[in-house]
């Protein structure tokens, strides 16, 4: 996705530019200093005017050191020096009549607060000014959360553990928690529940080397956070274990160098008692691992628990009785900078989805050719070169290139009229088009039943089998009634309760709406039948039928068709920059979108995609052609609500809703949707969003890197603040130790290491 720039900056009545991200203190308007005279500097005598100049030079001083003292400013604040800064209290009543109050004081680490008298600071037009600001964007009202920033010292068991947020007897931050006197052991994290029937894989051909283990520590950091949005629980995924780096990456490289076979990344970070995750294994040299012959030996040792393609059809035999696999698609591009960070993540991608199941996943990299010139269907030898220029080479085999003047032979002719084309980049390329190579590659790829189609800038803290198998199982029992509408919304376990008690709410909400629930394939002006409908063929389960049982079961089974990490939201009147970029419909049709591309795609879908392009010439924006095709045919697509964290206690909780769910009948559609270019900066504090600054910020602190914390008393962005976390705060004695977090989907990440920062 591409980054939308969203100016919210006002002036004040004095016309100075005011940054409404900012509270009371930091924007209000100075007393003006007295305008010295010229003049009466300027004399024909050399001595007085030397006289004069030193004369006003030590008034200015004293004149700035006193205003300086008066209103807590310092020159140190922007070297990460530790101030004293008051900040103007203000109580706001927000849309739901609620009394919220702005905190005030040093929420810098000690708790200590100070009042200061808010006109001290603002003109009363500034304050009505920013109290409309903060009405926008709540955000700015709560303090933010250090709960995630507590190390392995402070680890207690999940029954111990006091969450800092969501919290409704302590307000947020909580005191720093007790330390233990020793660090426990992480031990192996074994999500898989595999019978005798999956056989071992290994990273060498000698078979002498198996697949490593990632390891856990069983408990979490006191006032760990719980999500504000989605669950662990809800999804089958454990929260009573946290990963640090090393558990987490040791097992791949991470703290061991180049000479022994690892990376030589992690040296440069604190390191105690990380010798624990190489205990049994020893620290594995991956210098000759080829992963492509990894994978395939370890399908070829597992091929009998697979589907198969029948050579008649060209597809996947049917049979309840075999397991259906899965592709991860990952999409790069000549010109990535692969780091050894990088290279670690997708290690730990292939060995734990790939190797570790016994080859149910296999990982593939769609790489886009930016030089439009080069002959890549033409030349095996060009093939190779592009490869070898641009892949470390443990990665290379499980290269596919493409390339947009591909796209134009795959897909020619006439695309016809777009509603709207905001970006103004051509159809056939990878902004507006990213689901061409992906579909190209699933008609060349039968064997696979589904596609996830993933961001070399996405990372996972913790066991990506664990993640992507759980989202799949859930995606499979969810029924088909209101699946579309339970899939609009965020799930807010501290404001909706339980899933039952919100699934109710979205079933009250669609009633008073007197709108139609979305239930099979939908009608509209201009609709074309594909294949599937001539054949008279349908994409809705027996269990869907009319005849059926229990309606109530519709769908509960059925693997979904689609399974995307944000909300399905209805694009018309939502705001979002690409709501109609919609290419070659004789009408406007109904929409649906998940922004992040990242999402898994059924081959029928897939496949109905590639149809409805190359026969009809209909495409949309690369986020909103999917779940609109799914919508279309009747296809099975559901939000899956991953955990999601937030960096500020928001309260009360409905404050949380009132962002996230503001669009239409409570949900993320139509106007007033968190999608809308004017709400998306909500999403800057989250864990999960093309927009995030706290997902990089965490991210870089858990590998050990010192980091501009924007915590403190004036609200924080990214790199404002002072440097907290890094080597030397964590081997201190007064340091609870390294970061030991839950398994999170962070996003985006754009660097990693201090060296690659832009």
């Amino acid at each position: 996705m591409a980054a939308r720039n969203n100016n919210n900056n006002t002036r004040g009545p004095s016309g100075r530019k005011i940054d409404p991200l900012l509270p009371y203190s930091i924007i209000s308007e100075k007393t003006k200093k007295p305008r010295l005279r010229m003049r009466s500097l300027l004399g024909p005598c050399h001595a007085r005017r030397v006289f004069t100049w030193l004369l006003g030079i030590a008034f200015l001083i004293t004149l700035i050191f006193v205003k300086s003292r008066n209103s807590g400013y310092s020159v140190g604040k922007m070297s990460g020096t530790k101030t004293q800064q008051p900040i103007a209290t203000a109580t706001v009543v927000n849309t739901q009549g609620e009394t919220v109050v702005m905190l005030t004081g040093d929420m810098d680490g000690d708790g200590k607060l100070e009042t200061v008298p808010e006109g001290e600071y603002v003109t009363a037009d500034e304050k009505k000014e920013v109290a409309a600001q903060l009405e926008k964007m709540p955000w700015l009202r709560f303090p933010h959360l250090d709960g995630y920033f507590h190390g392995l010292r402070t680890i207690v068991s999940k029954a111990a553990l006091i969450p800092e947020y969501p919290n409704i007897t302590d307000k947020a931050p909580l005191p720093s928690p007790a330390m233990n006197d020793h660090v426990p052991k992480p031990q192996k994290y074994i999500p898989y529940d595999h019978g005798s029937d999956v056989k071992t894989c290994y990273l060498d051909s000698k078979k002498t080397v198996a697949a490593p283990d990632l390891y856990a520590y069983n408990g979490v950091p006191q006032h760990m956070p719980d999500p504000a949005i989605g669950s662990y629980k809800l999804l089958g995924i454990r929260d009573d274990v946290c990963f640090d780096r090393f558990s987490r990456y040791g097992p791949y490289g991470l703290g061991y160098s180049r000479a022994q076979g690892g990376l030589d990344t992690g040296l440069d970070t604190e390191a105690s008692g990380n010798e624990a995750v190489w205990a049994e294994t020893g620290q594995i040299n991956y210098i000759d691992v080829n992963w492509a012959d990894a994978q395939e030996d370890c399908y070829k040792t597992n091929k009998h628990r697979f589907k198969q393609v029948n050579p008649e059809t060209g597809e996947l035999t049917e049979t309840s009785e075999k397991k259906g696999r899965i592709a991860v698609v990952v999409r790069t591009y000549t010109g990535f900078k692969w780091t050894e960070l990088a290279v670690l993540n997708f290690r730990a991608l292939i060995s734990e989805l790939s190797l570790r199941s016994g080859g149910e996943y296999q990982v593939h990299f769609l790489m886009q050719v930016r030089n439009i010139d080069e002959p890549i269907w033409s030349d095996k030898w060009t093939v190779q070169r592009i490869i070898n220029d641009n892949v470390p080479a443990e990665f290379r085999g499980l290269v596919s290139l493409w390339s947009e003047p591909q796209m134009r032979l795959m897909y020619p002719g006439r695309f016809g009229e777009t509603i709207e084309n905001p970006s103004g980049a051509d159809i056939h390329g990878i902004y507006r088009s990213a689901h061409f190579p992906l579909q190209v590659f699933a008609m060349q790829h039968p064997e696979y039943e589904h596609y996830w189609n993933w961001e070399m800038d996405m990372r996972y803290l913790g066991s990506y089998y664990e993640f992507f198998d759980r989202l799949g199982k859930w995606g499979k029992e969810q029924p088909r009634t209101l699946l579309w509408e339970r899939s609009a919304r965020y799930y807010i376990p501290p404001y909706h309760g339980t899933w039952e008690n919100f699934s109710q709410t979205v079933q009250h909400d669609t009633l008073a709406s007197g709108r139609a629930p979305i239930f099979g394939p939908v009608s509209f002006e201009g609709k074309e039948q594909l294949r599937h409908d001539e054949w008279g063929q349908t994409m809705m389960p027996p269990s869907c039928s009319s005849d059926a049982p229990d309606r109530s079961k519709c769908g509960v089974g059925e693997d979904a068709d689609l399974i995307t990490l944000n909300p399905l939201f209805d694009t018309e009147q939502s705001g979002w920059v690409f709501s109609d970029d919609a290419t070659g419909y004789k009408a406007p049709p109904p929409r649906r979108c998940a922004i992040i591309t990242a999402s898994r795609l059924s081959r029928r879908l897939l496949m109905s995609m590639h149809e409805e392009v190359w026969r009809y010439h209909h495409t949309m924006f690369s986020e909103m052609f999917p779940p609109t095709v799914a919508l279309h045919h009747g296809m099975k697509g559901v939000y899956a609500p991953h955990p999601i964290f937030l960096d500020r206690a928001w309260y009360p909780f409905s404050e949380i809703d009132a962002a996230f769910n503001a669009g239409r009948d409570h949900s993320t559609s139509g106007p007033g949707s968190p999608f809308d270019q004017l709400n998306e900066h909500n999403h800057k504090g989250t864990s999960w969003y093309f927009n995030s600054e706290f997902a990089g910020l965490m991210w870089r602190r858990w590998l050990g890197y010192a980091q501009l914390d924007g915590r403190g008393k004036h609200g924080g962005r990214a790199n404002e603040g002072r440097e907290r976390g890094g080597k030397t705060e964590e081997m201190s004695d007064k340091s609870s130790g390294r970061l030991c977090l839950r398994g999170m989907l962070v996003h985006p990440i754009k660097f990693e290491h201090p060296s690659e920062k832009p």
